[in-house]
């Protein structure tokens, strides 16, 4: 299954392109989130981020969130792929999620890429990698930027091989994410799309729109397939 920015949306996180309020809103986020920022004005960009990560770890997964983590321990063979950076699918209890855009509660090295720890999340500057000395900056993947190459395998293999694939709360716009769907219903599965509005939507004879929000639709489907006792 795949998510997107709508599932976290419900638990009050702004959708990457939603302006933040205040002083952040006279900053469109393709503008800050390329390596070419980063060079420019890395203090700027690891604020802003700082700022993003604030509104993730003020949030709590919602009824969505838990719905997946269940169907995970329930189903065979489930494979959690996800567009959010937030870190909101772990801490509803998913023990495996793939990360295609990265999250943005761990830092790395911008020089040798390693995750580091820090706790200067806070900063008004981007700190030093504690090892080289090197900037650090939010572990995402920014605009330019490859997505990391096992998260994106796996996405692959598992979206040919599955029988069913949810794609939830996401646009299907964005690539190569937005292929995994369309590679799934190719390969013969049953694809449901989750979605409040069928805007943008493809349709097909595997693809199934369901209208809703993901904290509505997803307990009721796993509600249905294994009722709680």
């Amino acid at each position: 299954m795949l998510t997107g920015a709508g599932v976290s949306a419900e638990s009050g996180i702004p959708t990457f392109r939603d302006a933040l309020s205040g002083w952040w809103a006279r900053y469109r986020p393709e503008e800050l989130a390329t390596p070419e920022a980063f060079a420019r004005d890395p203090d700027l960009v690891w604020r802003w981020y700082a700022e993003r990560r604030r509104h993730a770890i003020g949030a709590d997964p919602n009824a969505g969130h838990r719905a997946l983590a269940r169907l995970a321990r329930l189903g065979p063979r489930v494979t959690l792929v996800t567009q959010n950076v937030d870190g909101l699918h772990q801490r509803a209890g998913s023990a495996a999620v793939h990360e295609l855009h990265g999250n943005l509660t761990r830092a790395r090295c911008s020089r040798e890429g390693r995750v580091v720890e820090t706790d200067r999340w806070d900063a008004t500057t981007a700190p030093p990698c504690p090892t080289c000395g090197a900037r650090l900056r939010p572990d995402v993947v920014w605009f330019g930027e490859p997505l990391p190459a096992r998260a994106l395998e796996v996405a692959l293999e598992a979206a040919a091989a599955c029988d069913v694939f949810l794609a939830v709360g996401t646009s299907n716009l964005v690539e190569p994410a937005a292929s995994l769907p369309w590679i799934a219903a190719a390969a013969g599965a049953c694809v449901g799309v989750v979605n409040l509005s069928p805007r943008g939507q493809r349709t097909g004879p595997r693809i199934h729109p369901v209208l809703g929000s993901a904290g509505t639709v997803l307990p009721a489907l796993l509600e249905a397939a294994w009722p709680r006792t």
